[in-house]
């Protein structure tokens, strides 16, 4: 299985996105987008500028992205592995029904799992973050904590098959370590079991 998720929506994050679906296919393997219909998504540019007042985020226009799936025809067994991406899109997906069957299905077969930014609020709703450690954008602290999860403001925070970094300023730090996680599953499939 060399097929890995990566879900997306209308203003889904760019450099969320684009990453871990180009060092995906460095090491081999297949990223499949999928988002609520398949169809082409507009993502966006989130960066809190150095001299704005708090936390308030600009947004700019960024790319296109194509959905090759739609959720609701996602088989998850026929994928190793999983990634949320970031931006407003976690916002309206999390209440997919599909998006929470594909979800949960990661965390029960223990598969590989990666997550930045506003992605936790997906995994929140979902009921996934109870008993976990992760990181998220500071102003998602709130949607991870009321849903039993705990925060922790690290580039890299793994938590069994779950990889988190805050925003994309962290993928440098985490998306290596998912990816490890994920050439690891596949190599452990390919051995001969013994009898």
């Amino acid at each position: 299985m060399n097929k890995v998720l990566i879900i997306v929506g209308e203003a889904t994050e760019t450099v969320d996105t684009l990453y871990p679906y180009y060092r995906l296919q460095e090491d081999g393997f297949e990223p499949v987008v999928a988002g609520p219909e398949k169809r082409r998504y507009h993502m966006v540019l989130h960066e809190i500028p150095a001299d704005w007042d708090g936390n308030v985020t600009r947004e700019f226009e960024g790319y296109t992205i194509m959905a090759d799936i739609a959720f609701r025809d996602v088989k998850p067994e026929e994928y190793s592995g999983i990634f949320f991406s970031g931006g407003r899109a976690p916002e309206y997906t999390r209440y997919d029904e599909n998006l929470i069957r594909i979800t949960r299905h990661f965390f029960d077969a223990n598969k590989p799992v990666a997550c930045v930014c506003h992605g936790v609020e997906i995994l929140a709703y979902a009921g996934c973050v109870k008993g976990r450690r992760m990181a998220t954008v500071p102003k998602c602290k709130f949607d991870l904590e009321v849903c039993g999860g705990t925060f922790v403001n690290e580039p890299c925070v793994v938590d069994g098959n779950l990889v988190s970094g805050r925003t994309y300023h962290d993928h440098g730090h985490y998306v290596g370590v998912w990816i490890k996680m994920l050439i690891e599953a596949r190599e452990s499939a390919q051995r001969p079991t013994q009898t």
